[in-house]
């Protein structure tokens, strides 16, 4: 039988979370001593996104706006004052509470100096090149607006048509 030995030490909090713990409210607290497994890993989650977001308040969408931005998607709005209308404005007040607290992060000291945070997930000189040119395309493949030759949604401007239901 495998044991653990579990032991209670400090373990240093992410400098992401005590940034974003000033903005909590007073009823949350967080613990800087955390039971951790032999290799200083916590054995239970030391915080939790629904118990940040919980500390910010929730914003209202009004029906007229989730139908505007049905009509920006060329979407089909549910029926207002259905379930599913209150299930999906519910939902993207959640998105909206959500985007606002990733807006109050500071990220000065991820800043380059050009105003936009480096969101790499490889380290510096290693990933993807986005200053290579493309490859080449092999001889017989059809790329770009050639593809639209073999479709049958497309305008006589040469664009792609997209059959929603309905009528603007």
């Amino acid at each position: 039988m495998l044991r653990t030995t579990l032991r209670r030490r400090r373990v240093p909090l992410p400098a992401g979370l005590t940034r974003l713990s000033s903005s909590l409210s007073s009823k949350h607290t967080l613990r800087t001593e955390v039971e951790t497994d032999e290799h200083g890993i916590p054995v239970r989650p030391t915080w939790s996104v629904n118990e940040l977001l919980s500390s910010y308040p929730k914003p209202t969408i009004s029906p007229a706006t989730l139908k505007h931005l049905h009509t920006l998607s060329a979407l089909i709005p549910p029926e207002e004052g259905s379930p599913e209308h209150a299930k999906l404005t519910e939902e993207m007040q959640d998105l909206v509470k959500l985007v606002e607290a990733v807006k109050l992060v500071n990220t000065d000291s991820v800043d380059d100096g050009n105003g936009i945070p480096d969101g790499r997930i490889w380290a510096e000189g290693t990933g993807i090149d986005l200053d290579a040119e493309p490859t080449p395309a092999e001889e017989n493949e059809v790329q770009g607006r050639d593809l639209l030759k073999y479709s049958k949604n497309v305008s006589k401007e040469g664009l792609y048509l997209i059959d929603s239901g309905r009528t603007k």
